[in-house]
């Protein structure tokens, strides 16, 4: 068995990673990885060096690209979430954006209500 990466994020932002890929039975052996050089704005360092990963996960062949910050460590990282999400998005599980989105609608009912209650309790003499 291969050892895991490590990334230039906290390690528990690490360890966040590696139990999403244990949760979603994704094991490192089967990400091929590889730096290319990004796109957009950056002008000489971003003509200079390879910091943009590229990951493939080889049984399903999804793919994720993240060359957003200079570090190819970071990226390196970055992609890997992304892929994760993908992975589980393909797979109908809730990604971590769905449960954000979840959260949020279940908060703004929450105000709803209370607004609702606060305004039929002042309308009544």
């Amino acid at each position: 068995m291969a050892t895991s990466p490590t990334f230039a994020v906290s390690a528990k932002k690490q360890q966040a990673l590696l139990a999403r890929m244990l949760e979603l039975n994704v094991r490192e052996e089967e990400i091929e990885e590889q730096f290319v050089r990004s796109s957009g704005k950056g002008g000489q360092h971003l003509n200079k060096t390879s910091s943009c990963a590229q990951v493939r996960h080889l049984p399903t062949g999804i793919e994720a690209r993240c060359g957003r910050e200079r570090s190819q460590s970071l990226n390196r990282f970055l992609a890997r979430r992304e892929l994760l999400e993908k992975i589980a998005r393909s797979r109908g599980l809730p990604t971590v954006e769905d449960e954000e989105a979840a959260r949020i609608r279940k908060q703004k009912s929450r105000r709803n209500r209370r607004s609702t209650h606060k305004r039929q309790n002042t309308d009544t003499p």
